[in-house]
């Protein structure tokens, strides 16, 4: 397992249903798991309608997605912090467990170490991208001793 970078995290319920099942502490060990480098995170759970029209308003996509990342410290700027705002979208995030029967909790940790891959610049825009980002996953669901995501169950 690796070192433990220093993680300051805000978590912001604005759809509070998934508030007793995904507790901070939860997600603070699933982001502090992704880490390669210090980082302040903010990780924002939002219903369809925000989750719409953030996709919309900054990806040009008009439907609600399971993860959005915001990376405040890409394009080549070298900064000792990584700063970034991770949003799930909780209709989203329980459509996809139920319909690949997972656990709720199991499909979150996987979107937040996803978007804390991509708050460091990682991203699966091309066939070698997508590998790498998808073994770093793999890797590190599973020294949180969760099941590679990308298995048929």
């Amino acid at each position: 397992m690796r070192a433990k970078n220093k993680l300051a995290l805000s978590v912001q319920y604005a759809d509070p249903r998934l508030k007793e099942a995904i507790a901070r502490t939860q997600l603070r060990r699933w982001a502090q798991a992704a880490l390669f480098a210090p980082a302040e995170l903010t990780i924002r759970f939002v219903d369809a309608d925000e989750g719409r029209l953030l996709n919309r308003d900054y990806r040009g996509k008009d439907y609600a997605t399971n993860v959005l990342t915001f990376a405040y410290n890409e394009h080549g700027q070298e900064q000792d912090v990584t700063q970034a705002d991770i949003v799930l979208c909780t209709d989203v995030l329980q459509r996809e467990a139920a319909e690949q029967n997972i656990s709720i909790e199991f499909h979150a940790a996987h979107l937040v170490v996803h978007g804390v891959l991509h708050a460091q610049g990682y991203d699966h825009e091309n066939d070698p991208d997508a590998a790498e980002m998808e073994l770093l996953e793999i890797e590190i669901l599973a020294d949180l001793g969760l099941p590679n995501p990308y298995v048929d169950r």
